[in-house]
């Protein structure tokens, strides 16, 4: 009975220790998160439709199926013009859940959108006079349309992540991100119909609506690659030309590349 005892006594001590041990050997780590990224990207537009009104003028007609390419920057001279003149884009996330998996990020992306030279359908009313026509659309012939300085994305975003890969010492792992938002587009918009120039202008323009798939490559656990696909729709209303206002809708998809940096936040918990 005493041996029973002693060995009991033995094997509870035993394990008691191993617990202890276990729990001085938890580490303990930030309960938040807060990420930066800064990259670029490229663009491909969907054709759309621009309709022009100007009341003055007794004008109210539209360029149907009309062609629009983007302008990258970075392909001519990154490192020898400031970094704001490419296209550019920057996200900005917060942790927002006890999983480590949900965040809210703020999305921006520099988006240059320009209608290209082109023949382009012209339907609607022309000084008061109903018009079914095509015309040469290109500066020499009087017509310029640009969101140069920006189509100018801003998105409110909820982000899941998904963790896919962990090295054993865990300086290296690789994410999996999904996300989803809406928010207003900020355009500067510069253009000319029939040789009658606006004044180049920022406004708020309308909205957006967007979705993106991202992998993210942290290295040391805090320094990041990440390489996105996103697609984005927008409404762009209100838009000042000559003596009125413009309209229209486009799709968007975007390829970005991005540098970031995360960084732990809060108290340390185990």
């Amino acid at each position: 009975m005493k041996l029973r005892l002693s060995m009991l006594l033995v094997l509870t001590a035993t394990l008691s220790t191993t617990l202890i041990a276990q729990v001085n050997n938890k580490k303990k780590h930030r309960k938040g998160e807060f990420y930066f990224s800064w990259g670029y990207n490229k663009e491909w537009y969907t054709n759309s439709t621009v309709r022009v009104m100007q009341p003055s003028l007794s004008n109210d007609y539209k360029l149907k199926s009309i062609t629009a390419h983007d302008h990258i920057g970075w392909d001519e001279g990154l490192f020898s013009i400031p970094i704001s003149i490419p296209q550019y884009n920057y996200r900005l996330g917060f942790l927002i859940n006890r999983k480590k998996n949900l965040f809210f990020e703020i999305n921006f992306d520099h988006t240059k959108y320009i209608i290209s030279n082109q023949n382009a359908h012209l339907v609607g009313t022309l000084g008061g006079r109903q018009v079914d026509t095509t015309i040469a659309f290109n500066q020499a012939n009087g017509f310029l349309y640009y969101l140069n300085n920006g189509a100018n994305f801003l998105l409110f975003n909820l982000v899941k992540r998904y963790q896919l890969h962990e090295s054993a010492n865990k300086n290296f792992k690789i994410d999996g991100f999904v996300k989803g938002g809406i928010g207003p587009v900020i355009p500067h918009v510069e253009n000319m119909f029939f040789n009658k120039p606006n004044d180049p202008h920022f406004q708020i323009g309308g909205w957006n609506i967007g979705a993106e798939a991202a992998i993210r490559s942290t290295f040391f656990k805090s320094v990041y690659l990440e390489l996105a696909n996103k697609l984005d729709y927008a409404s762009y209303t209100g838009l000042g030309v000559y003596q009125g206002k413009a309209r229209q809708m486009f799709g968007t998809y975007e390829i970005i590349l991005s540098l970031g940096v995360t960084i732990p936040t809060g108290k340390k918990i185990e």
